[in-house]
C-alpha cells in the first residue's frame, strides 16, 4: 500500500512552500472562496473541463467562486471527493509544437460533492444560497429529455431536468421571484441546441407540476439557458503506473487524478454582453461567446466525435484497446484516416474543417492519454445517430452516392451490437457500457441464422431501416444498406481484419 498522505487541504498547505516544477497549487485564499456555482455531475469530464476553467479564472482573480457538484447516486466518488476535500490533481499531458509535455495542477474551484438520492434537502439549499450564479451539466447525451412520471414532490426527481425544474422552483419562492436572483444554465450535454431543449424540458415540467405562474414568468426572464459546445479529451482514466509516477513526482496519492490533453474548446451561444455575466470567461480564447455557435459544434461533433463513434467498434473487434492503438494500428489507423478525411470532411459545412481534422488525429495519437475504445461504446447507438448518421446523409447528398468507410464502421457497429465481444469482456470481469437505446439491435440479432448470407443482408436492410433509431429510414439512401450488408457478411464470416483488408483495397469513395 502506497504510503504516502492522501491529497487534502493538509498536504497542500504543507506542499506550499515547497518547489515543485511539476505541481501547480492552489492558494489557501482560493480554497475559501464561496460557492457560485451548482454543477450537475460528478464525472471525470466535468473535472477536467468545467472545474479546470473556473480554476483558470480564480487563479487570475476573474470569478472568485467555487464549484458544489450534485450526483445522482450517492456514489464512491462522492465519498472520494469529499475525503479529499474537494481536491484533485488534472494531469494536463500531450504535445505542443513537436514537444511532450506533462503538467500537474490540484484543482482548488471545487468545494465539496452532494449525492440527491441521499442528500436533497442539501441541494435545495444551493438553491437558496444568493451567491449561485451559474448551473453546469454533464449527464450524457440521453439526459436531456422529459420523464412525464417525474414528481415535484420526489426526493429527488428522477430526471436531470427534474432535479433542475425543482431545483429553480426552490429558489425563484426563495426570492420571491426576483430577477436580480437568476441563473445562466450552461448544458455541456453533446447535443444540438442543448440549452434550448432543456429550457423547453423545464417548462413543460413546471406546466405537468402545476408550478405557480410566477415561476414560469420568472424562468423566462431571470433563467437564461445557453446553448453551448464543449470539447476536450477528458478519458479521466490513468494507469497504475502513472499514479504511482505522479504520486512521486508531487509526493501524494490521490484516488481520483484525472488526465486530460491540453486542447480546450468552451463554445457558449449568446448575445454579446454574456460573456461579462459569465464571470469565469474573461479573458480566455478557449472560451468563446457567440450569437450562433453551430458552425463550431458541426465540426466538433461531426469530426471529433463522429471518428470517436465510428471507430470504436471497428477498433475494439480488431482486438484494440485506445484511441491511440488505433490511430497507430496500420490497418485500423488507415480506415480512420479514410473515413475522416474521404467522408466526413467533405461532408460538414463549416470553416477549416481538414484543419481541425488535422488537429484532431493527433489529439488522438497523444502518447499520454490511454482513452480507453470500450468507454466510447457508452450510448453508442445515441451516439451513433447524432455524430455519424449526419454525416452519412449529408454525403450522400453532396456527392450522390453512399459513403463505403461509414458504411463499415456501421456494419462494425451492428456486429459489436451482436454481443459476442462484450459477452467476452463480461466473462473476464469487464463491465460494458450502457446503450440501453441499442436493446433492438441486439434482439434484431436473436434468430439471425449466421450461415446465411440472406439472413445478413435481412438485418442490415431491417436496422438501416429503423428511422425510430436513426432518424431517418436509411435504406432510402441509394445502396447504404446494400454496403452495410456486404461489409456486415464479410466481418461476420472473416473478421474485422481480413474485412478491413479488403475494404482498404477498394477505391475510396470521394
Amino acid at each position: 500500500m502506497d504510503a504516502r498522505p492522501r491529497l487534502s487541504r493538509k498536504v497542500v498547505a504543507s506542499l506550499a512552500g515547497v518547489r515543485n516544477v511539476d505541481l501547480e497549487l492552489p492558494s489557501a485564499a482560493m480554497l475559501a472562496l464561496p460557492e457560485r456555482v451548482v454543477q450537475f455531475g460528478t464525472g471525470a469530464f466535468l473535472r477536467g473541463f468545467a472545474e479546470f476553467f473556473v480554476d483558470e479564472a480564480n487563479r487570475r482573480g476573474a470569478f472568485n467562486g467555487r464549484v458544489v457538484a450534485v450526483s445522482s447516486t450517492g456514489s464512491s466518488r462522492d465519498a472520494e471527493l469529499n475525503e479529499q476535500n474537494g481536491l484533485f490533481t488534472l494531469a494536463i499531458q500531450g504535445v505542443e509544437q513537436g514537444n511532450a509535455f506533462r503538467r500537474n495542477r490540484v484543482i482548488g474551484s471545487l468545494s465539496r460533492a452532494i449525492s440527491a438520492r441521499d442528500q436533497w434537502d442539501a441541494v435545495l439549499a444551493v438553491a437558496r444560497d444568493p451567491a449561485i450564479t451559474l448551473v453546469i451539466s454533464n449527464s450524457t447525451e440521453v439526459g436531456i429529455v422529459l420523464d412525464p412520471a417525474d414528481t415535484f414532490d420526489a426526493q429527488p426527481p428522477r430526471s436531470f431536468p427534474g432535479k433542475l425544474t425543482r431545483f429553480l422552483a426552490e429558489r425563484g419562492r426563495a426570492f420571491d421571484y426576483d430577477e436580480q436572483r437568476g441563473l445562466i444554465v450552461l448544458p455541456c450535454e453533446l447535443i444540438d441546441e442543448n440549452g434550448t431543449k432543456l429550457a423547453a424540458i423545464v417548462r413543460e415540467l413546471a406546466e405537468l407540476w402545476q408550478l405557480d405562474g410566477r415561476f414560469q414568468r420568472w424562468a423566462d426572464r431571470a433563467v437564461v439557458f445557453c446553448n453551448t459546445l464543449v470539447d476536450r479529451i477528458v478519458p479521466g482514466i490513468v494507469s497504475i503506473d502513472e499514479a504511482t509516477a505522479v504520486a512521486t513526482s508531487v509526493g501524494y496519492r490521490d484516488e481520483l487524478l484525472t488526465a486530460c490533453e491540453p486542447y480546450a474548446l468552451f463554445a457558449i451561444e449568446g448575445h454579446d454582453d454574456l460573456r461579462g455575466h459569465l464571470g469565469f470567461a474573461g479573458e480566455d480564447a478557449r472560451i468563446i461567446v457567440a450569437r450562433d455557435i453551430g458552425p463550431y459544434r458541426e465540426r466538433k461533433v461531426r469530426v471529433l466525435n463522429g471518428a470517436h463513434t465510428v471507430v470504436s467498434s471497428v477498433a475494439l473487434l480488431a482486438g484494440l484497446e485506445t484511441v491511440r492503438d488505433a490511430c497507430d494500428d496500420d490497418r485500423v489507423g488507415r480506415f480512420l484516416r479514410r473515413v475522416v478525411f474521404d467522408e466526413i470532411v467533405p461532408s460538414v459545412d463549416a470553416p477549416d474543417t481538414e484543419e481541425f481534422a488535422r488537429g484532431v488525429l493527433e489529439r488522438f495519437s497523444n502518447p499520454y492519454i490511454r482513452h480507453a475504445l470500450i468507454d466510447l461504446t457508452l450510448y453508442n447507438t445515441a451516439k451513433m445517430r447524432a455524430r455519424v448518421v449526419p454525416s452519412i446523409v449529408a454525403y450522400y447528398e453532396r456527392m450522390g452516392r453512399a459513403p463505403g468507410s461509414l458504411a463499415f464502421g456501421f456494419a462494425s457497429y451492428l456486429e459489436f451490437k451482436r454481443g459476442e465481444h462484450p459477452l467476452g469482456r463480461t466473462r473476464s470481469g469487464s463491465t460494458i457500457p450502457d446503450d440501453s437505446s441499442g436493446d433492438r439491435v441486439r434482439d434484431a440479432w436473436r434468430d439471425v441464422d449466421l450461415d446465411s448470407d440472406v439472413a445478413l443482408a435481412d438485418l442490415a436492410r431491417v436496422v438501416c431501416a429503423d428511422a425510430s433509431l436513426w432518424g431517418i429510414d436509411l435504406t432510402t439512401i441509394n445502396g447504404f444498406s446494400d454496403l452495410v450488408a456486404d461489409h456486415l457478411t464479410r466481418i461476420v464470416r472473416q473478421g474485422v481484419r481480413v474485412s478491413l483488408d479488403a475494404h482498404l483495397t477498394e477505391p475510396a469513395t470521394t
